[in-house]
């Protein structure tokens, strides 16, 4: 996991999906699969550790970008994948110079419309082999994939993995997927999951908070082994979640701590120590050593369980019909409000109660701008009113009861920038009705 990694203060994209809440689709509503996931094995998940270890001790001691030990880890983790069944892909890009990979792995079947990802980085610092970092949820996935293969899963949802290159150079290789993934496809992905250090030698239990369905997911796993979660907050924003919750693809995730000191009321809770949840975290000494196997093997139990609750469900009917504005409308600085408008017609009565409108808007600081959506007879809807800005992307979901309005006519989105020295516009506008 990479935690040195700067906030970023340039102009950046603010992402707002007005829909019903959480994880969209039918998966917000989904019934559990029909068969339970399985028991993921300790002693194979270990055992994929063991192997990472030796690629990691056979080139140099490390298995970080641009280093042979990189390579043989990718080639390590398609073959077993490729002798499983999957369709693997692998992605080649560059950074500092040097050539990195993802490895993206397709099960065969299920909903292409409606794509289900989960994924880990694979490659550790150059200072050691990086076993819990970020071994453990490479290992993790590793081993739900092929479990996958195994019980000949059929899951409603299309199912894709990914193992990421260069996350502690700052998220390269999940940035370069999703960036190179087009608009259409990414539209198609319903959720993805990621995990990064899940054996911490002295861990925590963490879960992510972004999606409400993918987090209550986790959290009643966690409450059926009697286990308390707190939210995770040590390392938000800086795995490779963030390169997909950036463009408003729904994330949830574990993880089990890096270098803060874990309190007395965590080991109360949980066990273990008052000292750092990973003392190797980056370090030399993060080997096979490094990894408590009752918190790898619940947090891998974790991942086929939310791999198949999460994949089951009806298929999402088709979308009924859109109306969109995609011209970007500059907003002005610290000025008067500005509309992006889109002309509704052919629509029978009132709106939905659940109105699904998808906003995307860049600016520098969402933080300064006041959004609405303005109905038809000019009623408004406050979507944002400044609270709790960043200078990060964020992407939030929002209910909108507009089931009093007559759905044909001009619906605005209307945008005021509140503060000064900011620059941002408008990038696209879209209504769904069913």
């Amino acid at each position: 996991m990479k935690f040195s990694v700067p906030r970023r203060a340039a102009a950046l994209s603010a992402v707002a999906a007005l829909a019903l809440a959480g994880f969209t689709g039918a998966s917000a509503n989904a019934a559990p699969s029909a068969a339970a996931a399985p028991d993921i094995p300790l002693a194979n998940v270990k055992q994929h550790l063991t192997d990472l270890q030796s690629i990691a001790s056979a080139n140099g001691g490390n298995r970080a970008h641009g280093r042979t030990g990189y390579k043989a880890s990718i080639d390590f983790v398609k073959a077993k994948l490729d002798a499983a069944g999957y369709t693997t892909t692998v992605q080649q890009f560059t950074s500092s110079g040097a050539t990195g990979y993802n490895l993206i792995a397709d099960w065969p079947g299920g909903d292409p419309n409606q794509v289900l990802m989960a994924g880990a980085h694979l490659d550790s610092v150059t200072s050691g082999a990086g076993i819990n970092d970020n071994g453990s949820g490479s290992a993790a996935v590793l081993e739900t994939a092929l479990a996958v293969s195994r019980a000949g899963f059929q899951p409603t949802k299309h199912l894709r993995f990914g193992w990421w290159g260069a996350e502690e150079l700052g998220l390269v290789g999940s940035k370069y997927y999703v960036n190179n993934l087009p608009t259409a496809e990414r539209s198609k992905v319903s959720g993805y999951l990621n995990f990064d250090m899940i054996g911490s030698p002295n861990p925590g239990y963490f879960v992510y908070d972004d999606d409400p369905t993918i987090e209550q997911t986790f959290k009643d796993y966690f409450a059926g082994l009697g286990v308390p979660t707190e939210i995770e907050t040590e390392g938000d924003g800086r795995s490779d979640h963030a390169s997909f919750k950036n463009v408003g693809i729904p994330v949830g995730g574990l993880f089990t701590g890096a270098s803060r000191v874990k309190s007395s009321a965590q080991v109360q809770k949980w066990g273990g120590t008052a000292t750092a949840f990973d003392r190797c975290y980056h370090s030399s000494c993060d080997s096979t050593s490094n990894i408590n196997d009752t918190a790898l093997d619940r947090n891998s139990d974790a991942v086929a369980h939310a791999i198949w609750t999460l994949s089951a469900g009806t298929t999402t009917p088709p979308p009924g019909k859109v109306f969109e504005n995609a011209a970007d409308v500059s907003i002005p600085d610290n000025g008067a409000a500005v509309t992006s408008t889109v002309d509704v017609t052919g629509i029978t009565g009132n709106a939905p109660s659940a109105l699904k409108v998808d906003v995307n808007i860049v600016h520098t600081y969402r933080g300064d701008l006041v959004v609405d959506l303005v109905a038809p007879d000019g009623s408004v809807y406050n979507v944002h009113n400044r609270s709790g800005g960043s200078a990060d992307n964020i992407v939030q979901t929002y209910t909108v009861n507009a089931s009093s309005e007559v759905a044909n006519g001009a619906w605005k989105l209307r945008v005021q920038d509140r503060a000064a020295q900011d620059t941002g516009y408008i990038n696209s506008f879209k209504l769904t009705f069913p």
